[in-house]
């Protein structure tokens, strides 16, 4: 009989192992999520259920089992629609101003809402102090 602690430890090492370990069907959807649906309006190659859709995720998967990684696979798609296909755009060229844009506002706006407020401050204490010699 198997002492309680060691078979508590067992049962932990068997729920961690198969935690961590993706399916080959969870990377596929993984991939999946991450291009854009070609014949699709707003739908990603994981939600759509057309043919183009259906033949991608069979290609994600011949190359998943051939070994490429999911960068590789993004970029063959990219190579064969282009950009547009991505679900996400990558952070390099035109695309970075859609990453650096809404930070760069926000520092801008807080800047711009600094000086007026200094300059509300200034003006509202030179009113007080005229007042005070009047």
């Amino acid at each position: 009989m198997m002492r309680p602690a060691a078979a508590a430890l067992l049962a932990c090492l068997c729920l961690a192992s198969g935690a961590g370990a993706a399916t080959l069907d969870d990377r596929v959807y993984a991939v999946a999520r991450r291009l854009m649906c070609p014949v699709c309006v707003g739908q990603t190659v994981a939600e759509s259920d057309s043919a183009l859709a259906r033949e991608m995720k069979a290609i994600i998967r011949q190359k998943l089992e051939a070994g490429e990684s999911p960068d590789q696979i993004l970029d063959y798609f990219v190579g064969q629609f282009g950009e547009r296909v991505l679900a996400e755009p990558r952070a390099g060229g035109a695309a970075f101003v859609l990453y650096l844009g809404p930070p760069l506002a926000l520092i801008i706006g807080v800047g711009i809402a600094a000086i007026y407020i200094r300059r509300w401050r200034t003006s509202a204490a030179a009113h007080d102090r005229s007042s005070l010699d009047a």
